[in-house]
């Protein structure tokens, strides 16, 4: 349980190459915290992800110069997600709030998510800067547009209330979050929790949030660790089959039998039509529905073709979508299963 008597929060920070920004926000994440001493005990966790500038010496004369800063070395990039298991396995509060080191999400952020966690009792609350009362500022049209879009998707394939997935900055039940077999091990992590909260039916809420991009924007080319657009972007989209797969393929067999149909019907109607010429013109023909339909084909091959070509696609992905619904549900049982058992053990030892 969280104790309500000054909560110890760990905020996790994954770092790859800002030593464009690092002191300066460093700093400021620190006096943001001094003035919340006498409600929170705390920490930082630098996760430095293999950065190949001088972000490791900048994080290690931090925590030289202050008890509360710990950091962590990554050897290699090992990518977001790596970096923030590893926040979530090392942290010592019994909270766990992760920023975005650029603060593009302010500092102050972190009081309204833990203390609306508290209040709660939350397992996870969500910084949304697409939900009602949210707002970005200064983020690039391209950038929002396909972030904003990614989202979208995403909330209507988990059919859920929740408006923002992709965002990292969160705070997290400790006990809660530790449970969790997390597997991606880049960008897609941030919707894996949310999908697996929601199987484990966590309590998860979302905070309206600004996500303003002023600041961060003075430093454009002076940071390499910027995310690429189009690399999140397809994440997110591949990413949001998670939540149902079998909608996008019962979607597109729905369609492909819809087509299908229509050029059946047709090549029907018209079949059913020549009968009547061939009953008066041609009486003696003895399988006059054959005759017709060959008729048909010499006519109109290709509608044929399309038509059974397209029904046979249609069954394919009506098939997929539901094998993916019984795979979809064994996977949950079986994840919701393995959850309760991790958590009885950890409990026991």
């Amino acid at each position: 349980m969280i104790s309500l008597n000054k909560p110890y929060i760990s905020i996790v920070l994954p770092c790859y190459n800002e030593e464009a920004i690092l002191p300066i926000n460093i700093n400021t994440i620190i006096n943001y915290l001094e003035t919340k001493s006498f409600k929170y005990q705390w920490d930082i966790l630098i996760i430095n992800d293999g950065s190949k500038d001088k972000t490791a010496a900048i994080a290690n004369e931090f925590a030289k110069l202050r008890n509360e800063i710990s950091v962590i070395h990554h050897p290699t990039n090992l990518n977001l997600g790596n970096a923030i298991k590893t926040g979530f396995n090392n942290s010592k509060g019994e909270i766990i709030v992760v920023l975005d080191i650029d603060l593009s999400y302010s500092v102050e952020h972190i009081e309204i998510m833990v203390d609306k966690l508290i209040e709660n009792s939350a397992d996870i609350v969500i910084a949304s800067p697409y939900m009602k009362g949210g707002k970005v500022t200064a983020v690039p049209f391209f950038r929002k547009i396909m972030s904003s879009w990614v989202n979208k998707f995403m909330h209507m394939a988990s059919q859920e209330d929740y408006y923002t997935f992709t965002g990292m900055v969160r705070a997290y039940r400790k006990e809660f979050v530790q449970t969790l077999n997390l597997k991606t091990k880049d960008y897609e992590i941030n919707p894996e929790i949310v999908y697996k909260g929601m199987i484990l039916r966590a309590n998860i809420i979302e905070i309206p949030a600004h996500l303003d991009w002023t600041e961060q924007n003075k430093f454009a080319g002076k940071r390499s660790s910027s995310l690429r657009v189009l690399r999140s972007f397809f994440s997110g989209l591949m990413a949001g089959f998670i939540f149902r797969p079998y909608i996008f393929f019962l979607g597109i067999g729905a369609v492909l039998l819809c087509l299908s149909l229509y050029e059946i019907i047709w090549l029907l109607f018209n079949v059913l039509s020549g009968l009547k010429e061939i009953y008066t013109q041609i009486p003696l023909v003895k399988y006059p529905f054959s005759y017709s339909l060959a008729e048909q084909f010499k006519l109109n091959p290709q509608s044929f073709i399309v038509g059974g070509i397209t029904f046979l696609a249609a069954i394919q992905f009506l098939g997929l979508g539901f094998l993916s619904l019984q795979n979809k549900r064994y996977f949950e049982e079986l994840f919701h299963l393995g959850t309760s058992l991790k958590s009885k053990k950890a409990n026991f030892n």
